[in-house]
């Protein structure tokens, strides 16, 4: 079986690419490159769903989107 996952990238001040998989709480990694980046979250993403097999037919949250907003800090 195959899943499909979004993933949302992003780069630190230190030029490290990281990303996270909001469908799955707590799955992220980092890595210099985007190739390898996509890579470790390939790895990330299954042993996630090893550790929680049961997630694999039940996850809730469909991706919809991206959006900036602005606050007053």
């Amino acid at each position: 079986m195959k899943k499909e996952f979004t993933i949302i990238i992003e780069q630190d001040e230190d030029g490290i690419y990281v990303a996270s998989v909001p469908e799955l709480e707590g799955c992220h990694t980092h890595a210099k490159t985007l190739d390898e980046l996509r890579e470790r979250i390939k790895e990330a993403i299954q042993l996630y769903l090893e550790v929680e097999s049961d997630l694999v037919k039940e996850i809730p949250l469909e991706f919809v989107g991206i959006q900036k907003v602005e606050v007053a800090v």
